[in-house]
């Protein structure tokens, strides 16, 4: 579970977004969206794919730019 400390003389509004900027960095948000209803088999696959998609792409950019400075 995470947690923010509120400093002293520091708005609420201000300590409240750093916590949501953790719990979304932590994937929680995303979670509790996902299990707020029920998720069919094919919603399943489809957003699975989704995520296989993009860490490829994320792979493969990071690749590239490991080419690129071989290539230099």
């Amino acid at each position: 579970m995470p947690q923010v400390e509120v400093k002293k003389g520091e708005p609420v509004d201000r300590a409240l977004k750093r916590l949501k900027n953790t719990m979304e960095s932590e994937g929680i948000l995303e979670e509790v969206r996902r299990l707020r209803a029920f998720e069919t088999p094919t919603q399943r696959t489809l957003r699975k794919a989704r995520a296989n998609a993009k860490r490829a792409k994320i792979r493969w950019k990071f690749s590239m730019s490991d080419v690129k400075k071989s290539d230099a």
